[in-house]
């Protein structure tokens, strides 16, 4: 076991990826895109806690790349929830800079949320090609955005979006035997990969569901515990972590398809097993689950921080999914792996920021 605590496994791991990338080349360069959101989103839980302003900085130049000095994105697609999750970075640097851009940018965004497609049932749709479909991972491109805005501004109407979204997703999503989310619904049940009863995908794919767990807690923080839902909130996502362990793997990880452990073409995932072990420790630190629950997060931590290899000053994190459709079980074991995308070290940095509060407390 590793003799760094959590916190300087991030800052090693920031670090990496700040002599790889000037903080504009991110890729997709140019783009207001999530895989440059969720990494820096990583970064910004690392600032709060270790305050190097050299994170903070890299982050308000990735942003300072893809808005103008009126608070327009450049480069964005307004009806595809994977461009709208940078938009969390917004807030730290509102209250820390008096820029109105960051202000107008927020609104733009929130202006097209107004707007945004929703299928018959009130599901916000993946993306304009995608039509009629919720994925899991738009909980988290979309849901702690408005949660944090409903709180700052008192806006019912965002928390309520939040919360609607989440009871939708389990409503369309939730296998009653297992516990777990499938990936994804087709509400006209025509998608290619859907059950043509149900609507729902055919499989559970890890990075997807460690979204929604990640994304329920987050906007937990910015949701009243007076507020109707709390307590549903508080259910569905315990159940869910809960459903999760029961597929944890002996090695401490979890696979890219979470219930086929140990099957033929299955291989154990790091980036699901990161979100896992984040939304467990961050449970039990806002006393939602017992403190024994640990002992799976800190099994899957030493796990991951075991598997990491270095060259030289650089730590690379590997065995990552790269990004994927909707498919069946041949297509999720067959997708690339990559090592320090933008997706794993964002979900690496999240989960070293909730094992450093609650293993370093």
């Amino acid at each position: 076991m590793s003799i760094k605590n959590p916190i300087d496994h991030a800052r090693d791991a920031c670090y990496t990826m700040i002599r790889k990338f000037a903080a504009e080349d991110l890729p997709p360069k140019g783009r207001f895109h999530y895989h440059q959101g969720v990494f820096l989103s990583g970064m910004y839980k690392t600032y709060e806690l270790c305050k190097d302003e050299k994170l903070f900085s890299y982050i308000k130049n990735w942003i300072d790349s893809v808005i103008s000095e009126d608070g327009i994105i450049l480069v964005q697609d307004g009806i595809q929830m994977d461009d709208m999750q940078p938009g969390i970075l917004l807030y730290p640097l509102m209250d820390k800079f008096d820029d109105q851009k960051y202000r107008l940018a927020l609104a733009f965004l929130m202006g097209q949320f107004a707007c945004y497609p929703r299928s018959k049932s009130g599901g916000l749709w993946h993306k304009d090609s995608y039509q009629n479909e919720m994925w899991l991972d738009g909980l988290y491109m979309g849901g702690p955005i408005n949660a944090e805005y409903g709180k700052r501004f008192n806006s019912s109407r965002h928390t309520e979006l939040v919360i609607e979204q989440i009871k939708l997703m389990r409503k369309f999503t939730m296998d009653d035997e297992t516990g777990l989310w499938y990936h994804a619904w087709s509400e006209s049940k025509t998608a290619s990969w859907a059950n043509p009863q149900t609507g729902q995908s055919p499989e559970f794919w890890g990075r997807s569901i460690g979204w929604v767990t990640v994304a329920i807690l987050d906007d937990l923080d910015f949701i009243s515990k007076s507020n109707p839902s709390w307590n549903e909130l508080v259910e569905i996502v315990v159940n869910l972590i809960e459903a999760v362990c029961k597929y944890q793997d002996a090695t401490g990880l979890w696979y890219q398809v979470v219930n086929r452990v140990g099957e033929a073409g299955n291989w154990l995932e790091t980036s699901c097993s990161c979100l896992f072990v984040a939304s467990i420790c961050k449970a039990v630190r806002m006393g939602l689950m017992d403190s024994g629950m640990l002992k799976a997060a800190r099994k899957g931590y030493d796990a991951i921080i075991g598997s990491l290899k270095y060259q030289e000053n650089d730590v690379l994190i590997g065995s990552v999914c790269i990004g994927t459709g909707v498919g069946d079980y041949e297509h999720y074991c067959n997708r690339p792996t990559s090592t320090n995308d933008l997706h794993g070290v964002g979900a690496y940095l999240i989960m070293c920021a909730e094992a450093e509060r609650v293993f370093n407390k």
